[in-house]
């Protein structure tokens, strides 16, 4: 036979359930059993032991009875007929778990006015003043009672809560405000005993039969229970208001530090489960940025990225900026295409990028694009700094190095240009790109090419040594001039002291044994 109701609670909750609200019932109970019998005054009475016999059978009777019933019907509460759709079984789930503590304090706020009335007339034949009285009693005690199981009840199903409004986070409140919580807690939790001890003076008033030390022990005993549960009550509401707002806190603490990943769990009908839904759709939001930001910056450059968040509005145009240029191309890539598999010349040229960004960026450049299988790095835009040229020289030095190691099956050409260019956004306001137009770029090219055919692969413009610093300048060798392709002025080459030639070694330049085809240029930079 098929299943046709279900739990929306495990049995680890209901058990927790069961034994917090049955022992608090019966401690409440206890309490309200002392007040009743040997506290509160109770008039005059002919046979007051006999009074008091039947009134204890009676109390264990109806203990054991509304703890069975209790029991079982507040067990029931988590129990689900299955029915319709999963949209509508969802829904109803939702509702029984958000409104458990309202349901099972409703079980308990039956059996309490039950008990109320039962009492009520059970001591009517003997003198309506004690029926009043203990009926008052056992009302004060069971809105108590019932005030604490809502509170602890509500704690025990948060984990509850919160795995059905995983699915589905409140968008509205869908429970009593946090304004009328407290005012209503603090209404069952401390106003019920003073309202009982009102009457307590009244009833004195108006019978004067109370003696003064009788009267004491009345407000001694009264009091410092309304003291206890009050205590107990406004403990347990604020700690409900606290914990969500103290997991927000922690889960921005997190976020402050760069944690985009921070969530809190939605355990809460009220405006405090709104307040969690929210942080968690703002870091989501947040995330999503850092993510878009981190694609933007990685496509444009980190700096250009920063740049352009912290614009007001896009500006075409640009201004004129002291860089520094390396350019760096691949030799013979057009033929290695021609050889090997795509998907191989894709990870050869992803390793070759990848020592050229780490090598750049090491020395405070960033890359402006890449060409195929050539990249274009500027240093001094867009952000400035203290001596472009010399970390641009730096770079093409360390690169020249690194590829050689690294990558021994292919050979670049690295040139390095410098001077004064046009930095800035060109394209359209829908669509553009921050760059560097000026001479240094065409330049630094041109000297690309002729450093294919260098031994070292690496050519700088003496203009570019002579703009960096001192200890820069002493590591470039400068050489001969040369007019490069689509210049008109000739441009003076260096290339770094280490790559100069020895003594003797103009034969081996000569017949290509070091790897590189020598032109004329290069034989010209290389002779001393």
């Amino acid at each position: 036979m098929a299943r046709t109701r279900r739990w929306v609670v495990s049995w680890p909750v209901r058990l927790a359930l069961l034994v917090v609200v049955v022992a608090e019932n019966i401690v409440g109970a206890g309490v309200v059993l002392v007040l009743a019998a040997w506290v509160l005054p109770s008039g005059t009475i002919e046979d007051p032991d006999t009074v008091r016999v039947v009134n204890l059978i009676a109390f264990g009777a109806y203990l054991l009875f509304a703890v069975l019933a209790g029991a079982v019907w507040g067990t029931l509460r988590f129990r689900m007929r299955i029915t319709g759709d999963a949209v509508t079984q969802q829904r109803r789930e939702h509702r029984r778990v958000l409104y458990g503590p309202l349901r099972l304090t409703t079980v308990q706020a039956v059996l309490w006015v039950a008990a109320a009335l039962l009492f009520f007339f059970l001591n009517a034949r003997y003198s309506w003043r004690l029926a009043i009285q203990v009926g008052e009693t056992i009302l004060v005690g069971g809105i108590t009672v019932c005030a604490l199981s809502y509170l602890l009840t509500e704690r025990i199903l948060r984990r509850s809560v919160g795995r059905v409004l995983s699915s589905q986070p409140p968008r509205r409140r869908v429970l009593p405000g946090i304004v009328v919580r407290s005012l209503l807690f603090w209404a069952l939790g401390t106003a019920v005993f003073v309202v009982g001890l009102l009457l307590s003076a009244i009833s004195a008033l108006a019978y004067r039969d109370v003696p003064a030390e009788q009267l004491a022990v009345i407000i001694l005993s009264v009091g410092g229970t309304g003291l206890l549960v009050g205590g107990l009550v406004t403990a347990g509401a604020a700690r409900a208001v606290a914990d969500p707002v103290n997991a927000v806190r922690r889960a921005m603490r997190r976020v402050e530090r760069g944690e985009f990943d921070a969530r809190v769990t939605v355990n809460d009908g009220t405006e405090l489960g709104q307040l969690q839904s929210g942080f968690n759709t703002m870091v989501a939001g947040l995330a999503e940025r850092e993510r878009i930001r981190d694609l933007f910056g990685r496509h444009v450059g980190r700096d250009v990225a920063a740049a352009a968040a912290a614009a007001d509005e896009v500006r075409l145009g640009g201004e004129v900026r002291a860089v520094a240029v390396l350019f760096v191309d691949l030799v013979g890539s057009t033929a290695l295409t021609t050889r090997r598999p795509a998907e191989e010349i894709v990870g050869m040229l992803n390793r070759f990028f990848g020592v050229v960004v780490e090598v750049v960026e090491a020395h405070g450049g960033w890359i402006n694009k890449f060409q195929g299988d050539a990249a274009l790095a500027v240093f001094g835009a867009p952000v400035a700094v203290d001596d472009p040229a010399g970390c641009a020289l730096a770079a093409a030095r360390e690169l020249g190095t690194r590829l050689a190691a690294e990558l021994p099956g292919l050979d670049a050409g690295i040139g390095v240009s410098a001077g004064d260019a046009v930095a800035g956004n060109v394209g359209d306001p829908r669509r553009f790109e921050y760059t560097v137009i000026g001479d240094p770029v065409n330049e630094a090219a041109r000297l690309t090419e002729l450093a294919k055919s260098v031994r070292g692969g690496v050519l700088a413009a003496g203009s570019a040594v002579a703009l960096a610093a001192d200890g820069e300048r002493a590591r470039w060798e400068p050489g001969e001039q040369t007019v490069l392709r689509g210049r008109d002025e000739p441009t003076r080459l260096a290339v770094p002291v280490a790559d100069r030639p020895m003594e003797g070694d103009d034969d081996e330049a000569h017949d290509g044994t070091a790897g590189r085809r020598t032109s004329p240029d290069a034989e010209r930079v290389h002779r001393r």
